[in-house]
């Protein structure tokens, strides 16, 4: 699930929301914390074992592809609007529909009878998944701003925790059917709606709510219009040309990597499952326990530049990798590559605004981030099928090596340059 920001509006806590204290905000949050695990928890089920169990249907590669970019295009169209709904009538409801909705979504994939009752359920789920841009919205309402880096640090551990979680939950239920873990996944994310309901206050008050109708349109129009005010910047441009070129590159590699598992080593679901929950523990790693090390001793943007060299060598060991020893090794490059250079580029690109202009400054970064995961999937697809197994990864290392290229000429100024 892509993180979308959504305007927001800010108070000082603590304060009496929804007749529950939020006390400098730890008791919602850890209620927060709590659904978005579990919604991720349900996300990491699904993914590692979508294309394997569309390929049941008859689904070749460009149409399973498609199924995972169809997700990212709903949320990428439909993200902003919920958002302002969640403006206009608050957090919560928005979140609990969106739960119920990713639970309707993944029982009916685990019971459709047809690639298209697939690609039906996938457009709702992504329909319904706006929950991390609303989460991030309401961990700005119960957080000063003192506090609210680490609030926000919370969604990406449950972010994190989840996407390790989910596939080994996928991985121990495969074998009991292919429809198991997407019915398990729905189960969960109605347990967690109800969840919801009992226990997440609402976080913004009915004085501090937007007036105005949620337009549809209006928030493609913000994301468009601060898109062409921010490519002006040269800096700008090279830094989002490279978060583009990174979330394509990953993306294909998510979108095919179970096809190309089961075809280059047989890998049963349950095995590859369990593969990318390996890549998420990495991740986890690396984002909570060395980029901030390395950040500090290196400087942003020469550990963008270090991660997309080694995020582009483990992409393109992938498909020529002799051993399984050598397979972890390269995605475990992958990991460091992808769990590097993220961050780093998103700390140069809030570098180059005050305070004012950060929403739109990062919103430019998730818009792209967004357009990647659709279109990566879809062209990795198209090369799966049509060049060969191992074309997404030799595409992905190329064009990930020419962000690194990209990336060189801020080495002398660390991104400062006006």
């Amino acid at each position: 699930m892509t993180p979308v920001p959504t305007r927001t509006v800010s108070q000082p806590p603590p304060s009496d929301v929804g007749g529950t204290k939020l006390a400098g905000g730890r008791a919602p949050l850890a209620v927060l914390f709590l659904t978005v695990f579990l919604d991720l928890v349900g996300f990491g089920i699904v993914i590692p074992l979508l294309p394997l169990y569309a390929e049941t249907f008859g689904a070749g590669p460009v149409a399973v592809t498609m199924l995972v970019a169809v997700y990212s295009l709903m949320q990428f169209v439909f993200a902003p609007w919920w958002g302002r709904i969640s403006d206009r009538f608050g957090r919560r409801p928005i979140l609990i529909i969106g739960l119920f909705g990713s639970a309707i979504s993944y029982i009916a994939f685990g019971l459709a009878g047809s690639l298209a009752v697939l690609f039906g359920a996938r457009i709702l789920a992504g329909f319904m998944g706006a929950n991390v841009g609303v989460a991030q919205a309401y961990v700005a309402d119960v957080t000063d701003p003192a506090d609210r880096a680490r609030g926000m640090g919370l969604i990406g551990a449950a972010f994190g925790l989840g996407f390790i979680f989910g596939p080994v939950i996928g991985g121990l239920l495969a074998p009991y059917g292919a429809a198991v873990p997407f019915l398990a996944a729905g189960t969960l994310a109605f347990l967690n709606a109800l969840l919801a309901i009992a226990r997440l206050p609402e976080s913004l008050p009915h004085t501090d709510r937007s007036a105005a109708p949620p337009s549809f349109g209006a928030g493609l129009r913000e994301r468009v219009a601060g898109a062409r005010r921010a490519f002006r910047d040269a800096t700008l441009a090279r830094l989002y040309s490279v978060f583009f070129l990174v979330t394509f590159a990953f993306a294909a590699l998510e979108a095919t990597f179970s096809l190309w598992a089961d075809r280059a080593w047989a890998l049963s679901p349950a095995e590859i499952a369990y593969v990318f929950a390996y890549i998420g523990v990495l991740v986890v790693i690396v984002q909570g326990f060395l980029v901030g090390r390395l950040s500090r001793r290196w400087g942003d943007v020469r550990l963008a530049v270090t991660g997309a060299v080694v995020l582009a060598a483990g992409l393109a060991a992938i498909p020529v990798a002799p051993s399984p020893l050598l397979l972890a090794l390269a995605l475990a490059g992958v990991a460091f590559g992808q769990g590097t250079t993220t961050p780093a580029i998103s700390a140069l690109v809030s570098r180059r605004g005050g305070r004012t202009d950060q929403g739109t400054l990062l919103g430019v970064s998730q818009s792209l981030s967004a357009l990647g995961r659709v279109v990566g999937p879809v062209l990795a697809g198209v090369l799966f099928a049509g060049v060969g197994i191992g074309a997404p990864y030799f595409m992905g290392g190329i064009l990930v090596a020419g962000a690194g290229v990209i990336l060189l000429p801020l080495l002398s100024t660390g991104g400062s340059d006006r």
